[in-house]
């Protein structure tokens, strides 16, 4: 989803673009817990989310020349969805 939306803006994805040096190259998130990012992965990769999961999902922009930015959230996944547990304003300043 997170390819989707970038791409249709017209930015850069590994996911289109497997050697893509700027825009959208990294996963969306991974599981949390004892090891910096364990599984499971949000990403193409084979894994299924279950209910109970702690994950990050983190959508970011990179270019090398400028900088990149990524926005963060933890969540857990639920039965029936996900729950948010960052509870922080987002907002855009420049």
């Amino acid at each position: 989803a997170v390819c989707d939306v970038y791409e249709d803006a017209g930015l850069p994805t590994l996911r289109a673009d497997e050697t893509a040096e700027t825009g959208f190259i990294h996963t969306t998130g991974h599981g949390v817990g004892l090891d910096i990012h364990e599984f499971p992965r949000v990403s193409e990769q084979d894994n299924e989310l279950e209910a109970g999961h702690i994950i990050t999902i983190e959508p970011g922009l990179y270019d090398p020349e400028v900088g990149g930015v990524r926005i963060e959230d933890l969540v857990v996944v639920t039965e029936d969805g996900y729950e948010n547990l960052t509870d922080y304003e987002k907002s855009l300043r420049l």
